[in-house]
């Protein structure tokens, strides 16, 4: 899980780190407009070609064109009131310098990325071999809201990188449109406690439209969700080494149709906080969202889905296949009561096939229950159809 710092009352910092240990700051050139350096034969261009730098803050909307070719070289910052527009089919490069290339749609910003089956958007990697972490990923902020603020506060928190700042009330915030894109090669790193996923989603709200999502091959996580309550759909996530699928800061959603090719010796194919245990539930309320359809698929034993720090949520049809454990809980009977949510029937599966399972539930919650009041309709879940809505522009299923 990612630490986060509060901002009471004004915005974050945006040219400073805000990690608490002795992370080194990261470095934002202010560049306005976008820089049309001409570079010879980056990627898989060949000599002679045009290519468009992308990197700074843009203070203005940025339409990427069709017959253009981009490279991302730092991090891309789209401030409040601007729109980033990337046409259907376009591949955008980055540089493999691992956190410090990243793009960020700020508070107030939108990204407006719609692909389709035949023709997605890909963020990938340029590096002649490219690997996972080569460039940090998407980040999103919203103003939906967080827990680690009061309810109805305006106060907001910053990431880890970057000292971005989300949340506040804002339940329909709408940060744009994904749709049909496939993030590669990202989650770099500072080091251990400063990292960016594939997909970052600070505080987003449920105006924001995300479907037909893939990440691929992430060194950190696939998605995360800090708080807010977009609702996501069709997701994909093959080998992220971290958690595929991640959750904390009150995130209170749904998730439908979720594929998770879990790869060796990677974490967690969820991995779900009620809060952010680094700092506290200042709203007091826990993560509670619906997941519907879930296939998770591990290419070595593991631990498919833990549940944690109070979080609360209800998952329907599900698929687990190659874990040693399904479902472990942890918690305990104070702050952290992930098992009262069991009591209370506010977390549960329902309609579940476990194949090749070891142990389907562990309770470590401090709580007494049994499996039977956690898990129902044992051997009816069918999972996600990835083979259908997945066709055409997702890549590594096996």
């Amino acid at each position: 899980m990612k630490k986060t710092f509060l901002t009471l009352g004004i915005a974050a910092a945006l040219f400073t780190s805000c990690e608490s240990d002795d992370t080194p700051d990261i470095v934002i050139n202010d560049n306005s407009t976008v820089n049309n350096t001409t570079i010879n034969g980056p990627g898989t261009g060949t000599p002679g070609e045009d290519v468009v730098n992308l990197s700074g803050v843009y203070t203005e909307d940025l339409t990427l064109e069709a017959d253009t070719e981009y490279l991302i070289t730092g991090p891309v910052l789209m401030a409040n009131g601007t729109t980033l527009t990337i046409p259907a089919g376009q591949t955008i490069q980055v540089q493999p310098v691992g956190v410090n290339a990243y793009i960020a749609i700020q508070q107030g910003a939108r990204i407006n990325a719609v692909g389709s089956a035949n023709a997605p958007v890909v963020f990938t990697s340029n590096a002649s071999n490219p690997g996972a972490g080569d460039w940090g990923g998407l980040v999103i902020c919203g103003r939906a809201p967080i827990n680690s603020t009061a309810v109805g506060s305006e106060d907001t928190a910053t990431s880890e990188v970057g000292g971005l700042s989300y949340g506040g009330n804002v339940d329909a915030d709408n940060s744009g449109i994904l749709q049909y894109v496939r993030i590669e090669y990202a989650g770099g790193a500072i080091d251990g406690n400063a990292e960016l996923n594939g997909l970052s989603l600070y505080a987003v709200g449920n105006g924001t439209t995300i479907d037909h999502i893939q990440i691929f091959e992430g060194s950190d996580d696939g998605i995360e969700f800090f708080g807010g309550n977009v609702n996501v759909s069709q997701v994909v996530v093959v080998n992220s080494e971290d958690d595929s699928i991640d959750w904390t800061e009150g995130y209170t959603g749904t998730l439908t149709d979720v594929y998770v090719q879990h790869g060796t010796n990677h974490d967690k194919a969820f991995e779900c906080d009620g809060y952010n245990v680094d700092f506290s539930n200042e709203g007091g309320y826990f993560s509670a969202p619906n997941v519907n359809n879930v296939t998770v698929v591990a290419n070595d034993p593991s631990e498919a889905i833990r549940l944690r720090a109070g979080t609360q949520g209800l998952f329907t049809n599900v698929v687990v296949i190659g874990f040693d454990e399904a479902f472990d809980l942890d918690g305990d009977t104070g702050d952290n009561p992930t098992g009262q949510g069991v009591l209370d029937g506010l977390l549960r599966v329902t309609d579940v096939t476990f194949t090749n399972v070891t142990t389907k539930l562990k309770n470590d919650t401090g709580f007494t229950f049994d499996e039977a009041d956690f898990i129902f309709g044992d051997g009816n879940g069918t999972g996600t159809d990835v083979s259908a809505w997945g066709a055409g522009w997702t890549v590594g299923i096996n």
